[in-house]
């Protein structure tokens, strides 16, 4: 068993856990934080991204005990309040999902390309980006505008950052 102290979401948590419990699952079964989604359990789709100490980690192959110590942000924490994130404002704005199984992967890595940007974002950069994110749905075209979009937005506001 493994003893896990983490602050998800800006919260501060403490669990214990099997030494093999999936953070995923931590994060779904351990604290109801059902956003996160698994897709593929073989890090292929990126439904289950997250950001862990400022890295997008795929949470399907990562074990819950080496996010002890450490700041997650999931899907839920990316909001502020009832106030969406410019990423999730632009996805909306853009039509940027359809099923929506996908999106919350997909934001989590959106707001990671954004904030590691070195100069303005084009849609060969985001493509590229976005490469460990799967979407059956969309085809990609208006989740690539919503990202230049978001992008453009936050480079002039000061909630870019990952909560």
């Amino acid at each position: 068993m493994t003893r896990i102290e983490a602050v998800v979401n800006g919260k501060k948590v403490t669990k214990t856990v099997d030494d093999n419990r999936l953070l995923v699952t931590f994060l779904r079964e351990d604290l109801g934080l059902t956003g996160t989604h698994v897709g593929c359990d073989t890090t292929q789709c990126g439904a289950c991204v997250v950001n862990v100490d400022g890295d997008t980690v795929k949470s399907c192959t990562s074990l819950a005990a080496r996010a002890n110590g450490c700041s997650i942000t999931t899907i839920e924490g990316v909001a502020d309040g009832e106030r969406l994130h410019p990423v999730q404002e632009a996805f909306h704005r853009h039509h940027a999902l359809q099923c929506g199984y996908c999106t919350p992967g997909l934001i989590i890595s959106a707001i990671d390309i954004i904030e590691k940007a070195q100069g303005p974002l084009d849609e060969a950069t985001v493509r590229h980006e976005l490469k460990g994110n799967l979407c059956r749905c969309t085809g990609y075209q208006n989740i690539v505008a919503a990202i230049l979009d978001a992008a453009e937005k936050c480079a002039t506001s000061s909630v870019a950052k990952m909560a």
